[in-house]
């Protein structure tokens, strides 16, 4: 690993230039929360998961999902998840671990029931099908996060004008009907009485009847009621957040409210990151140390979507690594669960292994109080990196 990299405080790193803009965020998101703490919300209902989210979304910084074990998993749970989140500023990561042809993991993560890629900021990935599972995911983010600032609109104008002494239909005269239908998702068309954006002609008998009139046109029925149809599609792209240099490491050293400071922080960038599973924390699993070292390979390749790795310490192994590594396995008081699953302390895989964000699950979600558990793995994982960042100096 790379000692560098480990005696820098995270706003440090967050300053980085060449970092996706996402990782910028997160570190920063650290360093001003305290905290490098990703609670997993291995529960079955959108109840359970959003009262989750509540009780420990101040202490952490990521939830981890498994939509596909959510029994009633739906738009409600998705809009809910992501008003947390918001609200108490920590990222949502989706452990969907894809592991496909380039194709096949496009679809699963852009459409179906859960579209991830429509509302996870981060999600994982294996690369045994080859390096392609890393681009197509992160075409299907493009394309996701494009469709998402879109909105086609039709805006439908009827009424029956008023002819005038030569038979001619004058500009105004009739008060007609504005039916406005989106294709963006929004509520069903909604009646608004206003003038049309167009001026009407008079009805001929080549006129097309309302119901097949094109978009940007105007018609007329045999009865003279006037038909317009105007379609807007609008577009509009969020820029990736840019901070000045040491703004982050201004915000998490000033003793003013961390609310203030994430506040000052804003929202997430309107971008998706990727980590890749590099190495696990099961007994007797396959991830050699070659396959290690081609996650490691793959992602230097792909610097731009590929946040990071999902290991077992820190994979920053060469002077220009700036990788995230997450780190699962995490429990205190209890070394296995007797199925293969191995764990260690917080403040352990932090300081000696140079993890950066710990995930818990059972630790957490078996406390009596889950709120005060995840304050309490919090603290823990956050002294092994002050720690760390001192040791190495």
């Amino acid at each position: 690993m790379s000692p560098s990299i480990l005696a820098q405080p995270f706003s440090l790193r967050a300053e980085s230039e060449d970092l996706p803009a996402l990782s910028n965020y997160l570190l920063s998101l650290i360093a001003i929360k305290h905290s490098n703490l990703c609670v997993a919300a291995d529960v079955h209902s959108t109840s359970a998961l959003l009262q989750l989210a509540e009780e420990v979304g101040d202490s952490i910084c990521m939830l981890k999902t498994h939509a596909d074990t959510i029994d009633d998993f739906s738009e409600r749970s998705i809009k809910g998840l992501q008003e947390i989140a918001s609200r108490k500023n920590f990222l949502i990561f989706e452990d969907r671990k894809f592991g496909d042809i380039g194709k096949t993991v496009e679809s699963q993560y852009s459409r179906g029931p859960l579209h991830i890629a429509s509302w996870a900021h981060i999600t994982n990935a294996h690369i045994f099908p080859g390096p392609a599972v890393i681009t197509s995911l992160q075409a299907a983010a493009t394309s996701t996060l494009l469709s998402l600032n879109q909105s086609v609109s039709t805006e439908i104008t009827t009424g029956t004008p008023r002819l005038s002494v030569d038979g001619s239909i004058p500009d105004s005269g009739h008060e007609p009907d504005r039916v406005r239908a989106r294709t963006d998702g929004s509520d069903a068309p909604t009646l608004i009485n206003s003038a049309p954006h167009t001026t009407s002609v008079p009805a001929r008998s080549t006129d097309l009847p309302h119901s097949t009139a094109a978009a940007g046109s105007t018609s007329t029925t045999p009865d003279h009621s006037v038909v317009t149809a105007t379609t807007t599609i609008s577009q509009t792209i969020s820029p990736s957040s840019t901070h000045p240099a040491s703004f982050t490491r201004s915000l998490s050293t000033s003793s003013s409210d961390p609310s203030s400071a994430l506040a000052t922080l804003g929202p997430p960038p309107h971008t998706r990151g990727l980590l890749l599973l590099a190495q696990m924390s099961s007994a007797n699993n396959h991830m050699t140390p070659a396959y290690t070292a081609a996650c490691l390979a793959a992602a230097r390749e792909n610097k731009g979507f590929v946040l990071g790795f999902i290991a077992q310490e820190s994979l920053n192994r060469e002077p220009g690594d700036r990788f995230l590594s997450v780190v699962p396995g995490v429990h205190l008081g209890e070394h296995g669960d007797g199925k293969g699953q191995r764990w260690r302390s917080p403040r352990e895989v932090v300081r000696d292994e140079g993890a950066d964000v710990v995930i818990v699950g059972r630790g957490v979600l078996g406390a009596k109080d889950r709120k005060a558990e995840a304050e309490r793995y919090r603290k823990e994982a956050w002294k092994g990196y002050e720690e760390r960042v001192e040791e190495k100096k």
